[in-house]
């Protein structure tokens, strides 16, 4: 059978005005990977603003891989452009899909929603290609009869281990290998994922599952063995969502690519970390972990749900850099109830740790479609949302990247965040570089 996977095009957080890729699509690359596995042919094609009229005919089932809120617009766009043939299967997932399976069903006129996790679930839609009977498919929506039937949810996959490798051979290696990416420095390097989900409850983080699967050693350590022997690479970024969660599971990750010779980064808490496990992931060659500190004022820090206090912060990037791991932060500006103390406060604990963290990035909150803030916008004072009266229609306000819309507060509270903003982001710029 032959089977088209559309992924939406997106650059780097951080340098996203020079149009850097972000890290490839993980979504259709293991789609990709279980269909050829079981005997399918798969093409992956980019989806791209201007770049959106593609040619599908021939192929039996095409599927939209709805990787971000910010990009659903580009994807609809795609859909209505695309010449598609009658007879094929049309499928949509991913991460907005998730979110809005009802509204992405009708808004993408297609044939069936995939929730949650999608690798077992493409095999048994293919299967159901000619016979279009789909109620017995634990994990998903489709239309009956002018009425959308949602089936019952589908178990998370036990190991995901059992997975082949992302099938990255579909995708330009340009894509796949690049040479400026780990850490700022030039080291060849490639992103790979080895576990998903994040149990934290953060009020502006638009994750899906709650619940954490992690790849085991040996199965890492496979993966990056191809990677050196097709590649070359000599490191890598791990691009999951909260990847340092369960130590046990890091350590046996660590122990199995210690002899690899690899340089690598990964994203985590500042409360998920000790000074042991920093040691060994050091030995394994980690040389820097990108702390998700958001903001220097504890009473911002509660709002979000973070959990933590700037003396977690202080713990986490001193037991960090003691281990000879480069710390990085991120920093999120214009939480509502931001105001100049707050920022004051953040610039406080940045100027402190800024003998030990090596870099910074800096963003502008946005109220991500799936978040809490999100779901809860009247709540929090925010406008603007799908969900509210007078939407716009334009998905890609919700991008990340040096966002300047006004999303919550009065005249007065808007100045007074874009003032405090301008402070902040001089002084980062001062201490760590330009910021994209």
């Amino acid at each position: 059978m032959n089977v088209a996977l559309l992924y939406p095009e997106v650059y780097d957080m951080a340098r996203f005005k020079q149009q850097r890729k972000e890290f490839p699509p993980f979504g259709v690359l293991y789609l990709a990977a279980v269909a050829e596995q079981a005997g399918h042919h798969v093409q992956i094609r980019r989806v791209a603003p201007g770049h959106t009229a593609l040619d599908l005919t021939g192929f039996d089932a095409v599927g939209f891989s709805l990787a971000s809120s910010a990009t659903y617009g580009l994807m609809l766009q795609a859909r209505r452009d695309s010449a598609i043939d009658a007879r094929a299967l049309v499928m949509a997932g991913g991460v907005h899909a998730n979110f809005y399976p009802a509204d992405a069903l009708r808004d993408l006129d297609a044939h069936i929603v995939a929730e949650g996790e999608s690798e077992e679930l493409l095999l048994e839609l293919l299967d159901h290609v000619d016979d279009r009977d789909f109620s017995q498919v634990p994990g998903v929506l489709f239309e009956r009869n002018g009425q959308i039937v949602r089936t019952p949810a589908r178990p998370l996959m036990r190991e995901i281990d059992t997975l082949p490798l992302p099938a990255r051979h579909l995708l330009p290696t340009e894509d796949i290998v690049l040479p400026d990416r780990l850490a700022g420095t030039d080291t060849k390097m490639a992103h790979v994922m080895f576990s998903r989900g994040c149990p934290f409850p953060c009020t502006f983080c638009a994750v899906a599952q709650r619940r954490m699967q992690y790849r085991g050693g040996a199965s890492a350590r496979t993966e990056l063995t191809h990677l050196i022997g097709t590649y070359g690479i000599e490191g890598f970024a791990i691009v999951d969502d909260n990847f340092i969660v369960n130590k046990a599971k890091v350590t046996d990750i660590c122990h199995h690519i210690a002899d690899l010779g690899l340089r690598w980064s990964a994203l985590s808490r500042v409360d998920t970390v000790d000074q042991p496990l920093l040691q060994t992931m050091a030995a394994s060659g980690c040389i820097e972990i990108k702390y998700g500190v958001e903001s220097g004022s504890e009473r911002l820090l509660k709002a979000m749900r973070k959990n933590t206090t700037q003396a977690k912060i202080r713990a986490a990037v001193e037991a960090t850099a003691k281990a000879g791991i480069s710390p990085k932060a991120f920093i999120i500006h214009g939480y509502p109830g931001e105001n100049t103390e707050t920022t004051r406060e953040t610039i406080a604990l940045l100027r402190e740790l800024r003998p030990m963290l090596g870099r910074v990035s800096l963003f502008r909150f946005v109220p991500l479609p799936g978040t809490q803030v999100y779901r809860d916008a009247l709540l929090h004072g925010i406008g603007g949302t799908h969900l509210q009266p007078g939407w716009d229609g334009d998905w890609g306000k919700f991008h990340i990247h040096h966002n300047e819309h006004r999303w919550w507060g009065s005249d007065d509270d808007w100045a007074e965040t874009e003032a405090s903003y301008g402070v902040l982001r001089a002084f980062v710029e001062e201490a760590w570089g330009p910021q994209g």
